[in-house]
């Protein structure tokens, strides 16, 4: 079956820039009509006005009215739950109010935005929460990024199963390390080199390296996929201990 989504409204969350902005294009490229929507929302008009068809909203998924202004009165087929923050430090030193905000929009954002999404979705459709091969296996450093990640693994099954009576599937894509510009500079010291090293694919995976796994999990084509995991990342994963 072809990765199609042709006729299809999406909404990707986060999508000011990085994955969520790429995510975006990909949808849009495969057809859907797609709703960038991020808090920047100077940056999602703009970012919009390139892809055809595509409009923008402002939306913060950590409070619940701007979530449900964005489903008020609109329906969508597809919604790619991308908006995240890292959250990075060592847990001796994190402050209560920095690990709760990365909850706060991590996995309770990100429930906030599935609920309103299922309830608008009369006719089914596809929630892709994105997560992180971090939800699956931790480093350092990133206590809080973690949690949240396996957390939204977790409830990616729970919805799942709880939805799937409705046609709406949930399922989670877990990138592991993808080459950004942001970074780009971390990758090109001896510390990011070392990490690449433990990549059996020995590289970075690249944005156009989700494109086919996001339209599996959001087209037809994954009609009969629902609660799955599904990991890009270059082997990372399956790594000796």
């Amino acid at each position: 079956m072809e990765l199609s989504v042709r006729g299809k409204r999406a909404l990707v969350t986060g999508a000011s820039g990085g994955l969520g902005l790429h995510f975006g294009g990909v949808l849009a490229a495969a057809g859907a009509e797609v709703t960038l929507a991020a808090r920047r929302m100077d940056r999602v008009e703009a970012e919009a006005a390139k892809l055809p068809g595509a409009s923008a909203a402002e939306l913060d998924v950590t409070d619940p009215a701007s979530v449900s202004r964005v489903f008020d009165g609109a329906a969508f087929d597809i919604v790619v739950n991308n908006a995240g923050i890292a959250g990075e430090g060592p847990a001796l030193e994190m402050e209560l109010a920095n690990f709760q905000k990365v909850i706060d929009t991590n996995l309770t954002g990100l429930f906030t935005v599935a609920q309103a999404a299922a309830r608008a979705m009369k006719d089914g459709g596809s929630i892709v929460n994105i997560a992180s091969i971090l939800g699956l296996r931790v480093a350092g450093h990133v206590a809080a990024y973690a949690a949240s990640k396996a957390a939204v693994v977790q409830l990616t099954k729970a919805l799942a199963l709880e939805w799937a009576r409705h046609r709406i599937r949930v399922n989670a894509l877990c990138p592991g390390y993808i080459e950004t510009p942001i970074n780009a500079q971390f990758f090109a010291t001896d510390a990011g080199t070392a990490v690449i090293d433990r990549i059996p694919q020995r590289r970075l995976g690249k944005p156009s390296d989700l494109d086919a796994p996001l339209l599996l999990l959001a087209s037809d084509a994954g009609e009969y996929m629902t609660g799955a995991t599904l990991v890009v990342d270059g082997g990372h994963l399956v790594t000796g201990l």
